[in-house]
């Protein structure tokens, strides 16, 4: 199957499976986000900002704690058995909350209890789900297949969270995570039929490493001083531009005045820029460490053009190039640091990855929130300015002074 350059990596059979699957899968998770927040911030609590915000905390935290044995599982076990007991997990957690949406018995500490039970799974689904690309591909296609992964990731943060906003109106918040629940079953497919292929890396390459220690990944990391400093950036953006699930959300009810439908179409405009961003990485080769010192800057100068819109038009506009630079720094670092490091290593370190990523998002969510509460949703979105910049002038300065070129 001869394609373009951008999507080169969907010849290979195997990975088409994945991403097809994935894509629905993901389609449903952007469904229950969007619900599970418009739930949290207009029935379960006063508008109140900084109860998403503990949410997302609760949700993500686990993937700082439970780090060291995650990376190390995701090395050690069989990935795709892997995800297929946590994608079954998931799908039970979504099914408890349909419930007890659906039967109106659904109070705030439920939504707490159930975000930190899946933030427990998904620690361990995401660095298995970022190494097992690579064992679905070549390792020439695995640039391309990572960022295809993330513009299948993000084309259903375009979609789900419309959709989620026209089905809570229509149906109710409730069936929105039962539809959830359904789309679970095209990726455990997927994976199911996976099995039944000889992958191109998984099952031939664990067993030569797997009496590592999860320990191995961070004296890895320790002797790629380029990749801490990829990681600092990452943590410094991610804190305050990925929780948009928070500004956004306060935005819409403080700022315009809206309802359900409204902020998932905001999300989505913000979508429309991260599918653009990841595209854009799927035409290029492997980011290089000067291109990705750029990228915080823009993203700083695209938050603070945000926060100041003067109407909603202007706002959603500019939250596509925000989305955009936000997923050209994110999807280059993931790439730049799956593709740099060994494959023996591979879900440690990406374990490490998705723990600073979602770890830092989850840790300024509350921040987010009280500084939306406390001095105005622009000044959360505004924020993220300030955090840009500390990120490129920390990559700068090692750019200068430190860096050498492999």
């Amino acid at each position: 199957m001869h394609l373009p350059s951008t999507f080169r990596a969907l010849a290979n059979l195997d990975f088409r499976l994945w991403v097809m699957g994935a894509f629905i899968s993901n389609i449903g998770t952007w469904l229950q986000r969007t619900a599970q927040d418009w739930i949290v911030i207009s029935q379960l609590s006063e508008n109140n900002a900084a109860a998403v915000g503990t949410v997302v905390l609760l949700q993500f935290v686990p993937q700082i704690i439970l780090l060291p044995v995650t990376g190390w599982t995701a090395d050690r076990l069989n990935r795709r058995k892997l995800l297929i007991t946590t994608q079954v997990c998931m799908a039970l957690l979504a099914l408890i909350l349909g419930v007890l949406a659906i039967t109106q018995i659904i109070e705030l500490w439920h939504v707490y209890v159930c975000a930190l039970l899946l933030g427990i799974v998904a620690a361990f689904d995401a660095p298995a789900r970022h190494a097992f690309v690579s064992d679905v591909v070549v390792e020439k296609e695995l640039t391309n297949a990572v960022a295809l992964n993330s513009v299948s990731f993000n084309s259903a943060r375009l979609i789900g969270p419309a959709i989620a906003g026209l089905l809570i109106a229509v149906v109710g918040a409730g069936w929105v995570f039962i539809i959830n629940v359904v789309s679970f079953i095209p990726l455990l497919t997927a994976l199911v039929m996976l099995g039944r292929r000889a992958l191109k890396g998984m099952q031939s390459k664990h067993s030569s490493h797997s009496k590592m220690g999860f320990l191995d990944g961070f004296r890895y990391l320790a002797a790629h001083k380029e990749m801490i400093v990829v990681l600092v950036m990452l943590s410094l953006i991610c804190g305050f531009g990925m929780n948009f699930s928070v500004y956004l959300s306060a935005m819409t009810v403080t700022e315009f005045g809206g309802h359900a439908s409204q902020y998932g179409l905001l999300v989505s405009m913000m979508a429309v820029g991260s599918i653009t961003g990841a595209m854009v990485t799927a035409s290029r080769p492997k980011p290089s460490f000067g291109f990705m010192v750029c990228l915080p800057g823009v993203y700083a100068v695209a938050s603070s053009l945000v926060a100041v819109s003067p109407s909603l038009i202007t706002f959603s506009l500019l939250l596509v190039v925000l989305g955009l630079s936000l997923q050209l720094f994110t999807t280059s670092s993931h790439t730049f640091m799956q593709t740099a490091t060994e494959r023996a290593y591979r879900g440690r370190i990406m374990a490490i990855v998705v723990a600073t990523a979602l770890g830092s998002t989850a840790l300024g969510a509350p921040l987010v929130g009280w500084i939306a509460d406390t001095f105005g949703a622009r000044w959360s979105i505004g924020v993220g300015g300030l955090s840009g910049l500390m990120a490129f002038a920390l990559g700068a300065y090692y750019f200068r002074t430190s860096y050498r070129a492999p």
